[in-house]
């Protein structure tokens, strides 16, 4: 079996971190990559405040490819601390800093500091779409129903 790891370049991009942590998979079977943050001090979220938080990092994906950034579910879970616009789309053409928008939704303050693992990164595969303008679209079952159209009630297999 040969190994297919797709091979991106990334950029350390030091200052207020020094050596910034690589993503790394924290188990053989994840599909995302932990993030650090990076900077040299602490920051507090106070309850209900949005930030962004720098990782130090920049890479160059290749076209066809994005990088999704995620919530941890542990942040999420037991302090209510997640990515806001998760996941969010790093583009193949973006060089700048990865930085990850958090937010606290809970009653207490929450502390980052340099090196926490604040979010995940799971690179994928997209197409690009090129559009055809049709006067009408195939029809189904389902049509125009949408946003909770087909029910909450539990799903039984016989």
């Amino acid at each position: 079996m040969s190994d297919s790891r797709l091979q991106v370049r990334i950029q350390r991009l030091g200052g207020d971190c020094g050596e910034t942590a690589l993503p790394f998979y924290a188990s053989a079977g994840a599909a995302g990559m932990d993030l650090h943050a990076c900077m040299n001090e602490d920051i507090t979220l106070q309850p209900q405040a949005v930030t962004m938080i720098p990782t130090g990092l920049a890479i160059a994906l290749p076209q066809g490819y994005e990088a999704q950034i995620r919530s941890r579910s542990g942040l999420a879970a037991k302090h209510g601390v997640f990515a806001l616009n998760s996941p969010g789309t790093v583009d193949s053409d973006y060089r700048g800093e990865i930085k990850v928008i958090l937010a606290n939704f809970s009653q207490e303050p929450f502390t980052v500091q340099p090196g926490t693992r604040i979010a995940q990164m799971v690179v994928a595969r997209h197409e690009t779409v090129e559009w055809r303008v049709s006067e009408t679209l195939d029809e189904t079952e389902r049509g125009e129903g949408g946003f909770g159209s087909t029910g909450t009630e539990a799903h039984t297999t016989a």
